[in-house]
């Protein structure tokens, strides 16, 4: 395993690097370059789920090395608030997060935050990487009947509310026909089993856990949010403007690593192994559970985005009027780039 890999700790950092930005502003960028092998490294912020699963490859495959780019793997504690925060400070130059109501804000005030391309999605057919699940003792088997129940959410603001908003508009049902309890994915085990929630949203690996235990189960199939738009890559904008030869070698080593993946690469041992370690899971746990898609393309679902924006805007969860402007800030150029780099067969820069 790689020793470029590193945890962070989410609310301590996040405490220190609030008060340190409020004394100054450091990107980290350094003077502009010209070629990737030139740029500062490259740190970036992960979550030890397989949906990030294309980075860990490309980290231990020698994928970011090839294309002259030094990259370092953070492990983050928290939300994708705080990849929001330390991307946007510089504190971290990229990561990964979900689209949510802090993305939208974030873009509106105008943070250094450049959208690069999408990360995850939901899948448009199979199992369910984040299902509803419902508590097997509150003896619930159709989504209907939630009505006026409790259900799990991990945040008002992410893709968890919305994934529920999705579930109970299937069966003619809206958020505020339920009551809405904040939990951690790490609590939801615990609360489905003693009853301080009916239903809750989840994700895997802690859903298959749920319904291996005999402790929840799914109450839809995947229908309801099939396709949608999960989490995008998102870079510090000085760092882009002053290194794009590093930041499309870093995103086209990560489309290398989503095309070996879709072409079979779940399937061998080696990768397994590599993916295993990074979420700390079994890889027979990790062959087992649902998984999320990545579009060897990059390509986002601008519409599907749009919409999220919207039910936001709807909870009154935007501080802002009007659009965010989020694709304002989409980076197409890089992605282009990226993808011909890849279909160039050839990572490496010019002169190595």
């Amino acid at each position: 395993m790689s020793s470029r890999r590193r945890a962070l700790a989410g609310a301590s950092l996040l405490l220190a690097s609030t008060l340190l930005v409020s004394a100054c502003t450091s990107t980290g960028a350094g003077e502009a370059t010209d070629s990737a092998e030139d740029a500062p490294p490259i740190t970036f912020l992960y979550s030890p789920y397989a949906d990030y699963a294309p980075f860990f490859l490309a980290e231990e495959k020698g994928y970011f090395e090839d294309a002259g780019v030094d990259v370092e793997l953070v492990a983050k504690g928290g939300s994708s608030g705080e990849t929001y925060q330390q991307v946007s400070t510089g504190n971290i130059t990229a990561g990964g997060a979900t689209w949510g109501a802090g993305l939208f804000n974030a873009t509106k005030s105008g943070a250094s935050i450049s959208v690069i391309a999408s990360v995850s999605r939901i899948p448009e057919s199979g199992p369910n990487p984040s299902p509803l699940l419902a508590s097997d003792a509150s003896g619930i088997t159709d989504a209907a009947d939630l009505k006026g129940k409790k259900i799990g959410i991990p945040g008002d603001g992410g893709f968890g509310i919305y994934s529920v908003a999705l579930a109970l508009e299937s069966v003619g049902l809206s958020v505020a026909d339920v009551e809405l309890v904040n939990l951690s994915p790490g609590d939801i085990p615990a609360a489905l089993a003693n009853g301080s929630v009916e239903a809750s949203w989840s994700i895997e690996p802690i859903s298959s856990a749920v319904i291996a235990q005999g402790i929840g189960h799914e109450l839809l199939d995947i229908d309801y949010q099939a396709g949608v738009e999960l989490g995008a890559m998102v870079f510090n904008t000085e760092y882009v403007d002053k290194h794009p030869a590093a930041v499309t070698a870093f995103t086209a080593a990560y489309l290398k690593a989503v095309k070996e993946l879709e072409d079979g690469g779940w399937q061998d041992p080696a990768t397994q192994k590599i993916i295993a370690e990074y979420t700390d899971l079994p890889v027979e746990t990790l062959t087992s559970i649902a998984l999320t898609t990545q579009d060897p393309s990059g390509a986002i679902d601008w519409e599907d985005v749009a919409r999220q924006e919207q039910f936001f805007r709807d909870r009154d969860a935007l501080e802002f009027d009007g659009d965010s402007g989020i694709q304002d800030i989409y980076r197409d150029d890089i992605l282009s780039d990226a993808i011909a780099l890849v279909e160039s067969g050839d990572l490496a820069p010019a002169g190595k």
